[in-house]
């Protein structure tokens, strides 16, 4: 059974088949040619953590496809209540084609995968948001910046820098990353990142000088300093990300043809400045509408993938 948890369980191959179907995707829905690849099937989506773009992306996504969504939060599902998370697996994976779980621990996730009938989308976890990082990659290779490509990421130590740091170390780029002090990524995520840029011939620098680590890169990235359960930090990380914020001046130490990108939400004037985020280079709009075909191209990769093993 093929799930979706991170990026490191997939090879190069892989991940650029599902890009590929993402684009013919998108492709035929914009010629108005939308194929039903999943008619009839259900996609059951698990929010422990609530979310504007990955709910929306996933629901439109299964219904383009032919399918149907069912949402379920914890306070609507007994997950609220305590039940186990691979008893929860056990029955709704019985009842369904594919599940999507957007939730705080990746241990959580991967439980609930382990005892899954059906195949598992990680659609956010503390550790990794892989469905994110498909449709960054997907906006690069549309905008033609996939090639030589260099990209920065600026900011907080987190989910996206990890992802990120799969991305590039399955598919041979340069990554450079610049965070605070004492906000670095998880050594554990990077040594395995590390693992596999050896065999992929990535570039992989990690350091705390955001001017350093855009120079010369044609993408630069960022994320919210406080993200969703860190409410309480957020003052001290304002503080402490300070130089931190991608404005026009730190764009200008990137090639001239640098674009910006962003999972959203932004803050403006915080990890970003209003000018750069509204500038002819941002690409945070296609690159959020990306996760609605992105992310259809997953579906019918997975669904594809368990056909062909006979499950």
């Amino acid at each position: 059974m093929r799930h979706f948890l991170s990026l490191k369980d997939y090879s190069k191959e892989e991940i650029l088949e599902i890009i590929d179907l993402g684009l013919k995707i998108k492709k035929e829905f914009k010629e108005g040619k939308a194929y039903h690849y999943l008619k009839g099937q259900t996609l059951a989506m698990i929010f422990e953590k609530s979310s504007t773009r990955t709910r929306v992306s996933f629901e439109v996504g299964m219904y383009q496809l032919g399918g149907h969504a069912i949402f379920l939060s914890s306070s609507d599902s007994q997950l609220g209540r305590g039940e186990p998370m691979k008893d929860t697996a056990r029955v709704v994976s019985r009842m369904v084609d594919m599940v999507m779980i957007r939730t705080y621990l990746q241990e959580s996730l991967e439980e609930f995968a382990k005892y899954s009938k059906v195949p598992v989308i990680n659609g956010l976890t503390d550790r990794f948001h892989p469905v994110q990082l498909l449709a960054d990659y997907m906006t690069l290779v549309e905008h033609g910046k996939d090639k030589d490509l260099c990209v920065a990421y600026i900011g907080d130590g987190n989910n996206m820098a990890h992802s990120w740091l799969m991305l590039a170390s399955k598919l041979g780029f340069t990554l450079k990353i610049a965070t605070p002090k004492g906000y670095e990524v998880d050594k554990s995520v990077l040594q395995e990142a590390l693992k596999f840029a050896k065999e992929s011939n990535a570039t992989i620098i990690v350091g705390n000088d955001p001017k350093e680590a855009v120079k010369g890169c044609n993408v630069v990235t960022t994320d919210t300093w406080a993200s969703m359960g860190q409410e309480d930090e957020k003052a001290q990380r304002e503080i402490d990300f300070q130089g931190f914020m991608v404005d026009s001046r730190l764009m200008q130490k990137a090639r001239e043809d640098a674009v910006f990108l962003h999972c959203l939400p932004a803050y403006r004037g915080y990890e970003v400045s209003e000018e750069v985020l509204e500038s002819k280079n941002s690409l945070i709009f296609e690159e959020a509408e990306n996760r609605l075909h992105a992310q259809k191209g997953l579906m019918v990769w997975l669904d594809k993938k368990r056909r062909e093993d006979g499950k």
